[in-house]
């Protein structure tokens, strides 16, 4: 397997395996879930004979996921999602304990696209997916591609909202679990991981100081909430703009100052954008920016900050420290683009703590069990992780904690479901 996987793969350098290994042995050791599901897999062999084909970011905790469902007795292929958060080493890793890989760190234009596409031409049964990358490939331009897929499982807000729009069309052609909206990933993935992780990537790679600064974090989501919490807690002075007037209100009552982007906009040091949309952040916004206002997204998608019209307003673009573009503007301000606006705390650090990924990617191996358990009842249609196994997810993680809670009572059972008592 591993000689077959050599011969097929497509990354930077295979003698970067010994370096990735250490990265992937680290991450395995802080995720106590997951093992326990490894273990599972080994004795159920809940894949064997099954082609699974992955696209995430090709970290260390992605590729210890890619080898826990390969334990499963799958037949695993992997591909990045993004250019920038892909590690050689750990491609290398991957390559020599028998997974196909197809994914470099900072392909050349049009070769990330060709490296997905790569991964869905072994063929699989089953999918994961990252900001409906595949599905995309899928339902659009390769759609013979199809044929063999059971279903599969989506990891991000942006790739639902595309399956809920093929979905509503009438066109989506496989079964997919939509994970982000599990409260095991939605709850502490999207809030504490994306709230410590964007940070690291704005902190190691800005090296200046949060304290006494404006931060603007556009959205209000559970990754905004996140990114806002750990802002106020380095000591900024948080702003939030939205559209969703609830999630105004509870900005408000929690404490932040809440406005349109338009008022934000001259007076924010950092910006964060954390919506899934695009051009949050657009022309308007950086005519009225104070000079050396610095600028980065959580999304999955490098749209959110609207480059070209920061392109239009610039008479020259350069790279002033790794991650870091300058835009110097005709009246002579700059404006600083981390990470060239994709995800900051992949492109710019290195993700999630392997403790919240240990249970976000629990739930992506439980959820690609179960599609592939159920994918005829289910249909050509999205759903959501079934509370059994979201709820199994959290034990696992109490009980890795050593903390132990309450059961109710029979008695207490009886009167939750009575009317009349």
């Amino acid at each position: 397997m591993s000689s077959l996987a050599k011969q097929n793969s497509i990354i930077a350098d295979i003698d970067l395996a010994p370096e990735g290994r250490l990265k992937i042995e680290w991450a395995a050791a802080h995720m106590p879930v997951l093992n326990r599901i490894r273990e599972q897999f080994e004795q159920d062999q809940p894949f064997k004979g099954l082609k699974v084909s992955v696209c995430l970011h090709l970290e260390a905790k992605t590729a210890y996921l890619a080898k826990v469902i390969q334990a499963g007795g799958a037949e695993v292929t992997i591909t990045g999602s993004n250019p920038l958060s892909t590690q050689d080493d750990v491609c290398a890793a991957l390559v020599e304990d028998g997974i196909t890989v197809y994914a470099k760190y900072q392909p050349a234009p049009g070769e990330l696209k060709a490296l997905n596409i790569k991964a869905l031409e072994a063929k699989p049964d089953l999918i994961i997916d990252d900001g409906g990358d595949l599905a995309t490939i899928l339902h659009g331009e390769r759609p013979e591609l199809l044929e063999t897929i059971r279903g599969g499982a989506e990891e991000t807000t942006t790739g639902i909202i595309k399956l809920r729009s093929l979905e509503n069309e009438g066109t989506l052609k496989l079964p997919m679990v939509g994970v982000n909206d599990a409260f095991c990933k939605s709850l502490f993935d999207n809030r504490y991981g994306t709230g410590q992780s964007a940070w690291d990537g704005i902190m190691r790679t800005t090296n200046l100081i949060v304290a006494g600064k404006t931060v603007v974090v556009v959205g209000y989501g559970w990754c905004g909430k996140g990114m806002a919490m750990r802002a106020r807690g380095l000591g900024a002075n948080v702003i939030v703009t939205e559209i969703d007037p609830i999630k105004a209100v509870e900005a408000h009552m929690e404490g932040f100052r809440v406005m349109t982007m338009k008022e934000a906009a001259p007076l924010g040091d950092f910006f964060i954008t954390v919506t899934g949309n695009k051009a949050v952040i657009a022309g308007e916004h950086f005519d009225v920016m104070k000079d050396g206002a610095i600028l980065s997204n959580a999304g999955h998608f490098d749209v959110e900050v609207n480059k070209p019209d920061m392109e239009e307003r610039s008479e020259s673009i350069r790279t002033v420290r790794k991650n870091i573009e300058e835009y110097r503007f005709k009246d002579g301000r700059k404006i600083y683009l981390l990470a060239e606006g994709r995800l900051v705390n992949l492109g710019a650090a290195d993700g999630h703590p392997a403790e919240i990924m240990d249970m976000t990617f629990a739930l992506q191996a439980l959820s690609l069990r179960y599609v592939n358990e159920h994918y005829q009842e289910i249909g050509n249609h999205m759903i959501k992780v079934p509370f059994e196994l979201d709820e199994q997810v959290a034990r696992y993680k109490l009980e890795s904690m050593g903390i132990q809670i309450d059961e109710l009572s029979d008695m207490q059972k009886k009167y939750l479901q009575s009317w009349n008592v």
